[in-house]
């Protein structure tokens, strides 16, 4: 059972700066109690969502709508990264979107243009339930579009503890510590940190983590980067990031065939021992204890260390977002769906079936006594507010070639100074679209 709580979600709040997006579309006067969802007239809605959003958590939810409501939810699954936006862009265009959809909060929903194309959910009485923190990152001109599609997650470093235990590791709280760390694990045999470039995303992973350290340097790096008046090239905090990703490639620490290894690959080099650390998001907790459930326990998280143990936090991730596509013939039972997925029972349901990959953002939701012990080691960061929000949370600007660009650090083909300024240059390339004042 779900234990009520207010605490956790509340510390999501801070340091989130959202600037509002463009637009919002109506939709939101019509009862979520009228008779399409509450007949015994079958109802099904379409729903597009991206692979590791389809969790067994999210799959029972599915089951008990239709159960309860006779409203049945025919899922197709994309690819993630930006193949799956890419997919998203064109259906959206196209006008072949489905009902339901499953998307990036924060930067990369705006890319969407939410109010051009999903039902404005503001004044819906169930979203009274939605912590503020999380409206910010799903909302444009104070109109909001989404509901979260599962807990919130942090960005940081998966480890072995097996593995730490018989090395006589502790958890680093400095990058310098890290680096002695990986020399212990590397000269045991093993490799010190796993990549998965393959899966083109995960490289991103070291940069988007330090974004903690970042903030504790420079406070107003998100508000300046979002004016134009601060840069990754030109900002030491900022470009650190990068530094780190091309020292762990140098240094060789990583697989040798980390660009051949996927992410499935990856997380089961974690679970067995023979990779000891994975910079990644939570989100590969469920997998890991789906794939190899005896070995869930042995894996723990840690922050991506700064260069002062004294600043020592983790960035964190808000859910993706639901969203109701305002072109659906389906409306009503579209909000019914949403609102049972957010209530008591909703979430009761989710977790029976997938445990939490971080805190909930919704008002008085708590993380269970049973959760994974990874999640049990970030919590004492939410409760001492020892976490920032991503940069995509923090601003709408992320350039689309990020992924590339840590791929040739990560990989010794361009330097930490070098991709810092192509970044700078993708991101003014968005920011220049999106209209935004000093680019």
């Amino acid at each position: 059972m779900l234990k009520l709580k207010s605490k956790i979600s509340k510390s999501l709040a801070v340091g989130i700066v959202l600037s509002t997006i463009l637009a919002g579309c109506s939709g939101n006067s019509e009862s979520t109690s009228g008779s399409e969802s509450n007949s015994n007239k079958p109802v099904t809605l379409t729903m597009l969502l991206g692979e590791t959003q389809n969790t067994p958590g999210f799959q029972a939810v599915v089951k008990k709508i239709e159960e309860k409501y006779n409203i049945k939810t025919e899922v197709e699954v994309h690819p993630g990264g930006p193949e799956g936006e890419n997919i998203m862009k064109t259906r959206l265009a196209t006008g072949e979107m489905a009902d339901l959809t499953i998307f990036n909060s924060g930067s990369l929903l705006k890319t969407l243009n939410p109010e051009q194309h999903f039902v404005d959910l503001t004044n819906e009485p169930f979203m009274d339930k939605v912590s503020d923190s999380y409206k910010k990152v799903v909302s444009e001109n104070g109109k909001v579009f989404g509901i979260p599609a599962s807990s919130s997650q942090v960005g940081a470093w998966l480890y072995n503890k097996k593995v730490y235990a018989e090395l006589g590791l502790s958890v680093p709280k400095t990058w310098d510590e890290l680096m002695a760390n990986n020399e212990k694990i590397k000269a045991a045999g093993k490799t010190a940190v796993i990549g998965s470039y393959a899966t083109s995303w995960t490289s991103q992973l070291i940069l988007l983590a330090d974004y903690y350290n970042l903030q504790a340097e420079e406070p107003n790096f998100a508000k300046d980067y979002t004016k134009g008046k601060a840069k990754y090239a030109s900002t030491p905090a900022a470009l650190r990031g990068f530094e780190k990703l091309q020292e762990i490639g140098q240094k060789g620490y990583m697989n040798k065939d980390f660009n051949a290894t996927t992410y499935d690959q990856a997380m089961q080099m974690l679970a067995e021992g023979k990779g000891v650390q994975y910079p990644m998001l939570t989100q590969a907790l469920p997998i890991i204890a789906k794939n190899y459930p005896d070995k869930i326990n042995d894996i723990g998280v840690f922050p991506q260390p700064g260069d002062s143990a004294d600043k020592n936090g983790f960035t964190t991730w808000m859910p993706n977002a639901v969203l109701i596509n305002n072109k659906t013939e389906h409306l009503e039972a579209a909000k019914k769906w949403l609102e049972f997925y957010i209530s008591p029972e909703g979430l009761e349901t989710y977790a029976s079936q997938s445990k939490n990959i971080g805190p909930f953002v919704i008002e008085g939701a708590s993380v269970p006594d049973d959760a994974y012990e990874a999640v049990k080691d970030m919590m004492p960061y939410f409760e001492e507010d020892k976490v920032a929000p991503a940069l995509e949370f923090s601003t709408p600007i992320k350039g689309a070639n990020l992924p590339q660009i840590t791929q040739q650090v990560g990989g010794n083909i361009t330097s930490a100074k070098k991709a810092a300024e192509m970044y700078d240059k993708d991101v003014e390339k968005q920011a220049q679209q999106l209209g935004l004042e000093g680019w």
